[in-house]
């Protein structure tokens, strides 16, 4: 049993430790996008494209 609650813990602060990562990458590739799109087509960001 105390085995079993070790490894829990283990991965537990591995998940943790994995999900602020795929955050901070994911809103990163998210604002890169809509700033590439911005500058590419300046003013269109809510607007249909014609």
């Amino acid at each position: 049993m105390n085995k079993s609650q070790d490894k829990e813990k283990k991965y537990f602060l591995e998940y943790l430790s994995l999900a602020p990562v795929l955050a901070v990458i994911s809103i990163s590739v998210a604002f890169s996008t809509w700033a590439i799109f911005n500058y590419i087509f300046p003013d269109l960001l809510f607007h249909p494209l014609p």
